[in-house]
């Protein structure tokens, strides 16, 4: 007969049964504990303060009928914002606007830093150099890329013009922010430009994280540049792939400075992207609460459009896993 108790009947303590918590020590297991607190405060604060009181606060104006200047208090009216929203033909084809230049910003953006990510992965000479040089767009407020560009996109005195005279594909000067043809390319070259440095870096740390082994191993088998890329390189990138061309399009798609110091969302309001259309009904008419609906409207769509291909992209990893 054995004198041992069973595991069921262990005492707490025992190796079968752990000890009983006291009040403290569930708090602190689930993240309660007071100390914690006290020292993220001065975190949070500031981001209650600046981040979300504001957030709200926006939101909540896109249920109003606030307007500058008005001496009546400021009504709820629920969905007409919505209502009206829905019949702007201005407002739609200021979103239609924002989906072509977020589109094609994203996708130049993508291709032109993945091409220079594979360059700079290279063990080429002075390739710290080239690497830092890479990044000076980046380090570039918006507003001075701007009134960079401006003058070279300048008709009279632009370089670009004087370029083009020169080696005789134009003959006379065009103004390109200010041609009904051209601003839109024209501005979104600029944006390709000051963006594609983030993207270059992004796509090169993945690189880096490629296994050389399995590169070397392709090669060994006979596979030729491209297929190393397809089989190898493109498939451990592609994780990367994903989460930055979301980041950029969200990032493009609410663009606001650079294209506000080139254009101003002119001429005829070819260049009005929707943050810039949504910034003049709020502060150039001040349609506080339908520049708010705005707002929201494009975070809907916006994050509509994101799940979609995010869920795309997914489907297609599983299915390929399988």
């Amino acid at each position: 007969m054995s004198l041992t108790a069973p595991r069921d009947s262990a005492v707490p303590g025992s190796r079968g049964t752990p000890p009983p918590r006291t009040p403290g020590q569930r708090k602190r297991a689930l993240g309660l504990d007071r100390g914690a607190w006290f020292l993220l405060m001065p975190a949070l604060i500031p981001i209650l303060i600046l981040s979300v009181v504001p957030l709200l606060y926006g939101l909540s104006l896109a249920f109003t009928d606030s307007q500058a200047g008005r001496t009546s208090p400021t009504r709820f009216v629920g969905l007409d914002n919505f209502l009206d929203l829905r019949h702007d033909s201005l407002f739609w084809e200021s979103f239609r606007i924002g989906l072509v230049w977020a589109v094609s910003v994203t996708a130049l953006q993508f291709v032109l830093a993945l091409g220079l990510a594979l360059l700079l992965n290279q063990n080429l000479r002075f390739r710290w150099l080239a690497r830092t040089l890479a990044l000076v767009p980046w380090a570039m407020p918006e507003v001075v890329v701007g009134i960079m560009w401006r003058l070279v996109y300048h008709s009279d005195a632009g370089v670009l013009n004087k370029t083009l005279t020169q080696l005789g594909i134009i003959h006379e000067n065009v103004d390109w922010l200010a041609d009904l043809s051209y601003a839109l390319p024209a501005v979104i070259v600029v944006g390709v430009w000051a963006g594609m440095p983030q993207t270059t870096v992004v796509l090169l740390a993945g690189l880096q994280n490629v296994p050389v082994e399995l590169r070397e191993a392709a090669q060994l088998d006979g596979a030729g540049m491209w297929r190393r890329f397809t089989a190898v390189t493109w498939p451990a990138l592609k994780p990367v792939v994903i989460a930055i061309t979301a980041l950029n399009f969200i990032w493009n798609f609410n663009s606001f400075g650079l294209v506000y110091v080139l254009t101003q969302g002119g001429p005829g309001g070819q260049t009005r992207l929707p943050m810039l259309f949504a910034y003049e009904e709020a502060f150039k008419y001040g349609q506080f609460g339908y520049a708010a609906a705005m707002g929201l409207a494009m975070v809907a769509v916006i994050a509509i459009l994101l799940t979609l291909f995010l869920r795309k992209k997914l489907r297609e990893d599983v299915e390929a896993a399988a």
